[in-house]
This record gives structure tokens, sequence and C-alpha cells, in this order.
């Protein structure tokens, strides 16, 4: 007879839900509030623990993403609260952040993210560089509450403003109102008729804004080369994350405003991830 354990890996994986036993393990040690390693394939859990674990897994057989079932995901060192207004922190974007954290920034560098999201990128970085400080801009309201409440939890909301604006916006660089030591930008890369190809996680649960970048996935590319400029002091960086096939292109979008590519760096899966520019002296 399988346990109760083996059961949920039975149905996550009849679902197809990829790595099924260390979900049932995330979704058990959740509700039994203990870490995931201390969860054996014995486990018992008593009838109310039992009633609140098949209720996430309900949700999760039908592709809810775990973290935005559960409300929180981890990222770099820390840990983000997400919803269905942000998009789920990735493993690929720590990439960009680690560069951040190698250049040769000023000790009170400020640091302008666009398309802050869940803030993982520019918190992560006041968080582990808490002299410097910065703006977060996203277009959406409900993605910036979000990002406000895991910069509380991260102690770096008092060195860090928000801003809800639009980039194609005319008046976008006159209301952001200075010029920064380095831009962070993860911004809607997938071409818009893509997005129907993805998976149900993705498609049904982060938002479409997040994900579609017009046509050909490099509408917002396009604007903040434009834009950079403008908003980048001499000498400073640019960090951009890109989708596959993209990072090419996107270094010469940025180029042709005059920034100079420095490098492209690639994910732990060998993909060109991470562009990084820099505008002339």
């Amino acid at each position: 007879m399988s346990t109760f354990f083996e059961q949920i890996v039975a149905e996550l994986a009849a679902a197809g839900i990829p790595g099924p036993r260390l979900e049932t393990r995330l979704l058990i040690a959740a509700v039994l509030k203990i870490e995931p390693s201390a969860v054996f394939t014995d486990v018992a859990p008593n009838a109310a623990q039992t009633a609140e674990i098949r209720r996430l897994l309900a949700q999760r057989l039908q592709h809810k993403p775990l973290d935005k079932i559960l409300g929180h995901r981890e990222f770099y060192k820390f840990d983000f609260l997400v919803d269905e207004n942000v998009l789920s922190p990735r493993a690929d974007t720590e990439i960009l952040v680690e560069e951040a954290l190698r250049l040769p920034l000023a000790e009170k560098a400020r640091i302008l993210d666009l398309g802050t999201g869940s803030g993982c990128i520019i918190e992560t970085l006041l968080a582990e560089k808490p002299a410097m400080s910065g703006v977060a801009v996203d277009i959406s309201a409900e993605s910036l509450q979000v990002a406000q409440k895991n910069a509380e939890k991260l102690g770096v909301d008092k060195h860090l403003q928000f801003m809800q604006a639009d980039w194609f916006a005319a008046d976008f660089c006159e209301r952001i109102g200075e010029k920064f030591d380095m831009i962070t930008a993860n911004p809607p890369y997938i071409p818009t008729a893509d997005i129907a190809t993805l998976e149900p996680e993705v498609k049904n649960y982060d938002p479409p804004a997040a994900l579609s970048g017009g046509t050909d996935g490099f509408d917002s590319y396009r604007r903040i080369a434009v834009v950079a400029p403008e908003l980048l002091k001499d000498g400073a960086y640019i960090l951009l994350e890109a989708g596959i096939g993209q990072a090419a292109e996107i270094a010469a979008l940025f180029m042709r405003q005059g920034l100079k590519h420095l490098r492209t760096l690639a994910d732990l899966s060998g993909i060109d991830r991470c562009v990084v520019l820099q505008k002339g002296k």
C-alpha cells in the first residue's frame, strides 16, 4: 500500500508536473511548517493537515505554480512574496544580480530598476549593498504593492523609492528626473504570438504585461535603448536580461544609441542571458 507521500507524488506525476517528489516535499513542508528535508516518505499528517495539503494540491494539479500557491519564492539569498500580479522570480535572473554586484560602483551608487515586478533585482542589490539606494519603476500599481512589501521584509524600504510609470510615455525621462550609476531591467521579451505555446504555469499565471514583448519580442528593448542614455551618468552601466537568442540583437540596439557593449553572460544552461553595457565618459 502506497504512503500518503507516494500518493501525492503519483498525482503530480500523472498531471505532468516536473520534479513531483521535490514538489511533494515542498507542499507538505509548507503545511507542516518544517524544512523540506525533514519530510520523509512515511510522513503522516493529521486530518486537518491532510485537508490543507489536498486543497493546495488541487491548485497545483491545475498547473498553478507552487510559489504562487504558497505566496513566496526564494531568489538569490532571500525569500520574496509573490502573487498573480508579478512575474515569478527565476534563477536565470540571478546571473544579472551577480554581475551587478561585481561592477565597480561607488559605495553610495544610485540604481534604477525598470519593470521591477516583485522587486527581486533591486532589493537584492540593496540588501547586499546597504549604502546604495534607488528607484523601482513598474507600470502596474499592484506589482509595486508587492515590491513595497518585499522591500519592508528585506529592510531596504528606507532607501528605495517606488514609481508607477510607463517607459513608452513621452515624458518618462522627465518623470524619473535624475541620472543613475546603474540601470537594471528584465523587460517583457516573449513575442506575443509565442505566449500561447508556453507552459501553463507561465501563460496562465504570470501577468501578460510582464511577458509580451510585442510582435518580435524587442518592443521594450527598443524603447529602453532610447531612454537609457538620458538616464545614465557618464560611465554608468545598464544590465538587461535577454530571452533565448536575443542577446546579440539587444546589444546591437543599445550600441546604435552610443552605448558600449562590455560583455554578455550565459546562464547555467549556456543561454546568453545578461547583456552588460556602459555609457561612455
